[in-house]
């Protein structure tokens, strides 16, 4: 048997805990010694990740190693489930990576445990310029039953979560037969009318994927499909809070009025992340600029090809927000993720020992990984 003991305190009560682990799972929660600047939570839950550190999900060809290395990066800041995101592309493609990630789950018990499941962001999404943000658009295409179950077949049901546009006609049957097959169905990348989107939730929709982007730069003062998405309390929304996506008076105000509780904090990261500033020439959006600021975006426009900061970094911009705290923004980056990925992100005896031990500095705006746990594992 393996004990440990990992000691904290509790950003969601102010409390100072001792959780005792055995052979991996949760097997106490009491009272723990104060007086410490460690924090202790869930780890961090990022439903959408396209690459990170130099690995990217949606190069040319990926590998089973590619996904395992991508992994271990994303421990080092906090995350320990991630959703691999692929964009928009040929089925091939898509199929392709779908295999490789299988071949990552099948030959490792910890991938298999980190990665519940694939996010699809596409292909079926809004054509146009703006909405359609950085996916190519020759490779997008109207919402086909038959292709998602051929995704399916390929990967053993790996297909989770799909990201999609409800202004295509063959959406809505579309989004019912993966509501079915138990599939989360997420808005994104669109320019559907506002009663689209209702529709959208009523057929089966939960999630927006990263709100307030992913849509044109002009949109009619109202009705327009961000009121409706904010507006819609069947739909759940991810944000990007990286600083670049979304200004902090939107983030804010978007963030009250979907609630804590309807709030999901994404990191969006690409394999650009955690890189040197610069000109680079990647699978999503072709040539790109990183800022030293931490903005990636394609040169000589406003259109934005993915974010370069880790969940930790949302985490944190989310804690300084006037009106807001440590507690709301690891709710939005644990517990309320974890509603879609079965259940986790929570402290509960019975629970996988799935960990973070933090400092916080609410000043210098940065959290910094001390600890962390797989399982009961230190990876």
């Amino acid at each position: 048997m393996i004990r440990q003991s990992i000691h904290g305190r509790d950003p969601l009560t102010g409390e100072f805990l001792e959780i005792l682990v055995e052979n991996g799972i949760i097997r106490s929660i009491a009272p723990g010694l104060s007086g410490k600047d460690l924090w202790l939570s869930p780890g961090f839950i990022d439903l959408q990740v396209n690459g990170y550190s130099g690995c990217d999900l949606n190069a040319e060809s990926i590998t089973p190693d590619l996904v395992t290395a991508l992994m271990y990066r994303l421990f080092a800041v906090g995350v320990t489930t991630f959703i691999p995101t692929i964009i928009t592309a040929s089925e091939d493609r898509i199929i392709a990576a779908l295999r490789a990630i299988g071949e990552a789950r099948n030959s490792s018990p910890l991938v298999r445990h980190v990665i519940p499941f694939v996010h699809v962001e596409g292909p079926h999404i809004s054509p146009a310029d703006g909405p359609r943000g950085a996916h190519p658009r020759s490779h997008v295409r109207h919402p086909d039953i038959a292709e998602f179950e051929r995704w399916q077949v390929v990967s053993g049901g790996l297909v989770g979560m799909v990201t999609l546009s409800p202004h295509w006609d063959p959406a809505l049957p579309y989004i019912e037969h993966l509501a079915s097959r138990g599939c989360v169905v997420a808005i994104g990348h669109t320019d559907a009318e506002p009663s689209r989107i209702h529709a959208a939730a009523e057929a089966g929709a939960v999630l927006s994927t990263h709100l307030g982007n992913g849509v044109a730069g002009d949109l009619p003062r109202h009705p327009n499909l961000l009121w409706a998405q904010l507006a819609d309390d069947r739909l759940t929304a991810s944000f990007i809070a990286d600083g670049h996506h979304l200004p902090a008076d939107t983030l804010k105000a978007m963030l009250r009025a979907k609630g804590t509780e309807h709030s999901i904090l994404i990191s969006d990261a690409v394999a650009l992340a955690g890189m040197p500033p610069g000109r680079y020439e990647t699978s999503v959006g072709g040539t790109v600029e990183l800022t030293a600021g931490g903005r990636i975006g394609i040169p000589g426009t406003r259109t934005l090809a993915g974010a370069a900061l880790s969940l930790k970094a949302g985490i944190a911009t989310v804690a300084r927000l006037p009106g807001f705290s440590l507690r709301d923004s690891i709710l939005m980056a644990t517990e309320n993720p974890g509603r879609f990925a079965g259940g986790r992100g929570v402290l509960r005896v019975g629970a996988d020992a799935d960990l973070v031990q933090f400092r916080w500095d609410r000043a210098g705006g940065d959290i910094e990984i001390v600890k962390l746990l797989v399982r009961g594992v230190a990876p």
